[in-house]
């Protein structure tokens, strides 16, 4: 890794710690509605992401950007748990979850909120978990973890505690590895996860962290993914848009327009690489507008 690029990866470890401190109380669903000084009224879409988790953060800046130019007003409600983010949306406190795991990583909340959720349909195929290492660490497996739990000081560096992948990690993936008594998983954050990621690295160090892809994180450290013989860490899925119950009967084009949505891997990555590391620092509008203009044929279906 550069000198420039570690120092870009620090600055976006740290801003998005700083983001994930934030949360926005704006509540409301597609009920709110503001009146212009003509006294046109403009009906209000609220959607529900997670800061630290980039996929939801990209796509829910994208979805904002549209949506303004589709006319409406658009409010962004930050959450800092994937628990809080589906019994939101399961009750009515915003509109869309703009990318979603449902189909495995995040099963379990569909079991429990799925009722009075509604599922728009999958942008993107292909999503997996996983676990990863430095690319100069000499193992390729996770069964190969268990041989040496000392040189990994015993620890694998998780993200937050209600995440899918955390409970995927802890009750599937130790387990079936039998890295239960020589391993703590240590559950924190993306940033506080990225943060050690970066430290380590760094310094040229061994450690085992959970990822994901897609991810950016995947292309701006020097990592790979651990093999996953046995399967524990579950099947590829794709993201989805979900919506609170009620949406596509209130907002039906929009709920066309949104399920209509599709993007490979090129697509989404430079979308993801624009929002969080070409631009960042909040700059989000400018980084969707840029990656609209070099994306045109998305622009032309997603604006009219």
């Amino acid at each position: 890794m550069t000198t420039s690029t570690t120092t870009r990866t620090a600055r976006l470890v740290a801003g998005a710690a700083a983001l994930a401190l934030t949360m926005t109380a704006c509540g409301g669903s597609d009920d709110d509605a503001t009146t212009s000084a003509d006294g046109a009224t403009t009906e209000t879409i609220t959607l529900g992401y997670l800061p630290s988790w980039t996929d939801g953060l990209s796509t829910a800046y994208l979805w904002q950007h549209v949506l303004e130019e589709r006319g409406y007003d658009v409010e962004m409600q930050e959450l800092s748990e994937a628990g809080l983010l589906y019994a939101g949306l399961a009750g009515g406190d915003f509109d869309v979850y703009p990318s979603a795991w449902p189909e495995v990583t995040h099963a379990d909340y569909m079991e429990t909120y799925g009722d009075d959720i509604e599922d728009l349909g999958a942008y993107y195929d292909g999503a997996v978990l996983t676990l990863a290492v430095p690319e100069y660490t000499d193992i390729d497996s996770i069964a190969d973890l268990a041989a040496d739990p000392g040189r990994f000081d015993g620890q694998i560096y998780g993200i937050e505690p209600g995440a899918g992948l955390t409970r995927v990690t802890r009750e599937e993936v130790m387990p079936t590895y039998g890295l239960e008594e020589d391993y703590e998983l240590v559950e924190s954050s993306t940033t506080a996860m990225l943060a050690q990621l970066q430290s380590a690295t760094d310094a040229q160090e061994d450690i085992v962290v959970t990822l994901w892809r897609p991810f950016w994180a995947n292309s701006e450290f020097p990592v790979k993914d651990l093999q996953d013989p046995e399967g524990a860490l579950g099947d590829p899925e794709g993201l989805h848009e979900l919506a609170r119950d009620g949406f596509t009967a209130d907002h039906p084009e929009l709920a066309d327009l949104i399920g209509g949505l599709s993007l490979t891997d090129e697509q989404y990555g430079s979308l993801e690489d624009m929002v969080v590391n070409e631009y960042g620092d909040g700059r989000y509008d400018e980084a969707v507008e840029a990656w609209l203009e070099a994306n045109p044929d998305i622009r032309d279906t997603l604006i009219s």
